[in-house]
């Protein structure tokens, strides 16, 4: 079967299933409810088979369909040294070729296309994060198995909204859908899935979204109970509060989780930036990095995988605190090294691990300390846990809940919650963003601000950029300098060496300190013996904002563009001045946006307001049927009489600007996510607003 057939077969199935739909004439919240329980069986079955892959894989890399810790302290050390960078050399070419959206955990690539892209997510990253994950799982990555579940799960619930056309609101919807019923799945745990989805992915907790993402929830639980059966992830002994006084250990556990999980943050992304550093191919970084971790795992096999093994045998009190606190340096850098050096997995598991070891290490001190009015380590290690994971996500009713579902264990509740809550505020109040946002932040996306952080950060020097500059060769002697200084309309002038390669700068300032003593000088002075060596280097492609860092720095008026295959070949010049005008633009363009948002979501309910004779203003968001066209192809004045005014542009790829005002281009094709703005009667507005809001 071709491609072509494959296409014509699945417009055929589109068409059918949505003339049913249509047919049952069903309203919006029960379409949504249905696709809920489909998404939610696929997110079930998808959990179920990604278990099985990394199964799969843990046996074609050790040997072994029933990998256990014991099995893996007894493998040869070659076997436990190679099987990650073995790993890594299938994972490079994935993520690299296939799917970028692969590589680490997955999860704020979620968060991004939720906020910014209108819950658009390409199919092939199901198959990608599939196989990606469950090969650096499965060959021993320090990794865990619910940011891929996430990824996979929204991916589905994506494909699945944009194969039946929905809109942008309802497809952001079923992603979460998807990321519900992947947490629910994978972790037997409905609640925790539910409000995974709605704390950490849409940061939203609105009723209108609560019932398809609690539907899609159970769907995936009761799926995977079936096959799986119904028991929670941790088996762990009967736990107390054995005495009021111990709230203040449990306490002071929630300030060093907050710390752990700083860190944990902090050495993330420091390793990231280190394994970026490395002048080597994206392909061989994965390789390099599991040679390290299989280095340490020759002596501390613990840290492979998932490691939730050896989480239980924290929580059974079977681990001594000297290697519990051993345990949280190697898991902070073998996780590190797995995601940094380009391997695909969650951190999740992670988080749990190391707040296993270290609510572990309190516990163990503080029951030889106080035993009579102290717990074991187990309940502290349990307390840890939760502690741990609601500070690296900055999520604590997540984390409490997901805990309580891991362990099906309520008594332990009051101290899980302290820990948590203190854990929180720690961590919200010296790290802005969690161990999830801060991947985005660091491209420069304030994700639940919807706009860049810097606003130069969006703008390329390429518009800003004048062809016309002051040239000088390095010999050209003091007197023409001091002429040019007079004539020329530039503040600064370039200095090239006979080849035309940039060597360095002259500013008028330069020239006019020796002025008075030229008599002397002009006969031995050149242009090289007075220039300043140039550092910096700007391409047209580089953004404003770190050329106004060099503007500062040198204390100069005007930049030099060099030409992007040859940093030495002078292109252009970039003025001070003229980019501090394209940065109040683009804060008046901001203001611009924010005012004409305001002034239209302000006016009623349903964004309309009233004009004269009848017509009415208002801003409606693109229907699912109409993504993917243009103003050109739509022809909206002639269907539905109204006129298209402005469009509010979902997310600008180029420029990573959210919420973007755009003229009314013909040939502009609408994301999901995109509104527009139109003028018409009230018959023409209902009209096109009827395709958000049909009966299926």
């Amino acid at each position: 079967m071709n491609i072509l057939n494959l296409r014509k077969i699945l417009k055929a199935t589109q068409r059918f299933i949505m003339f049913e739909l249509q047919r049952l004439r069903m309203t919006e919240h029960t379409f949504m409810v249905l696709v809920a329980v489909v998404i939610g069986i696929l997110g079930g079955f998808g959990a179920i088979f990604f278990r099985f892959v990394i199964r799969l894989f843990q046996a074609l890399f050790f040997g072994s369909w029933q990998y256990t810790l014991n099995y893996a302290l007894q493998l040869p050390w070659y076997i436990k040294l190679f099987a990650p960078a073995a790993g890594g050399l299938i994972v490079g070419p994935i993520v690299f070729y296939f799917a970028r959206e692969a590589r680490g955990h997955g999860v704020p690539e979620v968060m991004e296309a939720i906020v910014l892209r209108g819950g658009a997510i390409r199919p092939r990253v199901v198959i990608a994060k599939i196989i990606a994950s469950a090969v650096c799982i499965g060959s021993g990555g320090s990794v865990g198995r619910e940011g891929p579940i996430v990824q996979i799960g929204s991916a589905i619930g994506s494909s699945l909204g944009q194969f039946l056309k929905v809109n942008g609101s309802q497809l952001r919807t079923l992603v979460a859908c998807g990321t519900a019923a992947g947490i629910a799945a994978t972790f037997n745990a409905p609640i925790a899935g539910a409000l995974f989805a709605m704390e950490i992915i849409l940061s939203d907790f609105g009723i209108s979204q609560f019932s398809p993402i609690v539907i899609s929830s159970v769907s995936a639980t009761v799926i995977s109970r079936y096959f799986l059966g119904d028991f929670p992830a941790f088996v762990i002994p009967h736990y107390e509060l054995v005495s009021v006084f111990e709230m203040i250990p449990y306490a002071i556990l929630g300030v060093l989780a907050a710390f752990v999980a700083l860190a944990f943050i902090n050495i993330l992304y420091k390793t990231e930036d280190l394994f970026e550093m490395l002048p080597l191919p994206g392909l061989v970084k994965p390789v390099i990095g599991g040679l390290m971790i299989g280095a340490v795992a020759i002596y501390f096999p613990h840290i492979f995988g998932v490691g939730y093994e050896t989480i239980s045998l924290a929580l059974e009190s079977k681990l001594t605190w000297y290697f519990l606190l051993l345990l949280i340096g190697l898991k902070l850098l073998v996780t590190s090294i797995t995601i940094g050096s380009g391997g695909s997995g969650g951190i999740f598991a992670p988080s749990l691990f190391l707040g296993a070891s270290l609510g572990g290490f309190v516990g163990n001190i503080v029951h030889i300390l106080f035993p009579a009015y102290t717990a074991s380590s187990g309940a502290y290690a349990l307390v840890g846990m939760g502690a741990v994971a609601a500070g690296a996500m900055h999520a604590p009713i997540t984390s409490i809940l997901i805990i309580f579902e891991l362990t099906d264990n309520y008594r332990i509740i009051l101290p899980l919650m302290v820990a948590c809550i203190i854990s929180v505020l720690i961590t919200s109040r010296l790290k802005k963003d969690s161990i999830y946002t801060l991947k985005l932040t660091r491209r420069g996306i304030d994700l639940f601000q919807g706009k860049e952080i810097n606003v130069l950060r969006s703008l390329r020097v390429s518009k800003v950029m004048k062809s016309e500059y002051e040239k000088v060769y390095a010999d050209t002697p003091f007197r023409t300098l001091m002429d040019l200084t007079v004539r020329s309309p530039h503040p600064n002038f370039f200095v090239v060496d006979k080849d035309d390669h940039l060597l360095g700068i002259i500013s008028v300032h330069d020239v006019r300190k020796i002025f008075y003593e030229s008599d002397d000088l002009d006969p031995i002075l050149v242009a090289y013996d007075i220039l300043r060596p140039m550092n910096h280097y700007f391409t047209p492609n580089d953004t404003l904002d770190i050329v106004i860092k060099a503007f500062g720095e040198l204390n100069i008026d005007e930049l030099p563009i060099v030409n992007e295959e040859n940093k030495k070949e002078i292109f252009g010049t970039v003025y001070k001045n003229d980019v501090i005008e394209a940065y109040n633009r683009e804060i008046f363009k901001r203001d611009m946006v924010t005012s004409v948002s305001s002034y239209v979501g302000s006016m009623e309910k349903f964004k309309r307001v009233e004009l004269m004779d009848g017509h009415i203003l208002s801003e409606i968001e693109i229907p699912g049927e109409l993504v993917n066209k243009s103003l050109r192809e739509l022809n909206l004045r002639s269907r539905f009489g109204i006129e298209v005014v402005l469009i509010k542009q979902s997310y600008d790829e180029d420029e990573k600007e959210k919420h973007k005002i755009i003229p009314t281009t013909p040939d502009y094709k609408f994301k999901f996510g995109d509104s527009i703005l139109v003028m018409g009667t009230q018959e023409s507005i209902d009209k096109i607003q009827s395709l958000n809001r049909k009966e299926y």
